[in-house]
């Protein structure tokens, strides 16, 4: 709630709310991913009835979950147990409480190829849920190439998914179509990263990846970011105002299937 505030104090007015799993509720079946969703989607109702700022929320089973599952379960009841997550998370969506599916993907480190193998295919299952749905997947996964990206598209085209309903989380300044390959790249707010994206165009969206985290405050950015660093742009005239409203109303309206209201 302190951080809700914090960020319309710099001038944010909306923001996307995405899951991430909490240790105080541990993943050990299926069920459990309500239960975890449920504390996101509470914050999100709480953060809205404060009227600090609107959030949207997104929820998905985290795809780093599967390598605990899998070693408490085996493989094959990990790999549907966190299609069940996906389900309860289109359920979400479907309920009108969530508007995407995420963050969800694949480990962004080495692993083994089976798990590597079963997480592509709990990633194929959630695009088709989200396809079902009509709404974007948020992605987590290795680092942002245009090869990756590539990839990435093809998993989205054979599971019926738009490629503009595929969010990139924290993707590199990937803003060319021989880049992106039609996803969406959402991109640390970093000065250079997003002066790179601009270089490019203005198809992207802006990301702080902000935890919250008590033993890691700021981290990964402070959720003041990306307002603040819209705002220092728009006054350098690195950014124009065509691209801000394009960045902060028309691609998340578009994306999200959301609409963005002056405060």
């Amino acid at each position: 709630m302190e951080a809700a505030a914090d960020f319309s104090r710099a001038g944010g007015t909306h923001a996307i709310l995405v899951h991430s799993p909490y240790p105080s509720v541990p993943i050990v079946r299926g069920s459990d991913f309500q239960t975890s969703y449920d504390v996101t989607l509470r914050l999100a109702d709480a953060v809205n009835a404060s009227r600090t700022a609107k959030v949207f929320a997104a929820v998905g089973p985290y795809p780093v979950l599967l390598i605990g599952l899998s070693e408490k379960h085996g493989l094959k009841r990990g790999v549907e147990i966190m299609k069940e997550g996906m389900d309860a998370a289109q359920r979400m969506v479907l309920e009108g409480r969530a508007v995407a599916i995420g963050e969800v993907g694949r480990p962004h480190f080495p692993v083994s190829e089976e798990l590597w193998a079963a997480s592509n295919d709990i990633l194929a299952y959630g695009m088709g849920l989200a396809r079902e749905a009509s709404c974007p997947v948020i992605l987590h996964t290795e680092t942002g190439t245009p090869e990756v990206m590539a990839e990435l598209a093809a998993m989205a085209d054979r599971a019926g998914l738009a490629r503009d309903k595929v969010v990139k989380h924290y993707s590199p300044p990937l803003v060319g179509p021989d880049e992106d390959h039609g996803l969406v790249p959402s991109v640390l707010a970093s000065r250079d990263a997003v002066r790179t994206a601009l270089s490019k165009g203005d198809r992207f969206l802006m990301e702080t990846d902000f935890l919250d985290d008590p033993a890691r405050p700021g981290a990964v950015m402070n959720i003041n970011t990306v307002p603040k660093r819209t705002r220092a742009f728009l006054e350098s005239r690195a950014m124009s105002e065509a691209a801000a409203w394009r960045i902060h109303k028309e691609l998340p309206e578009k994306v999200y299937g959301i609409v963005i209201e002056a405060p």
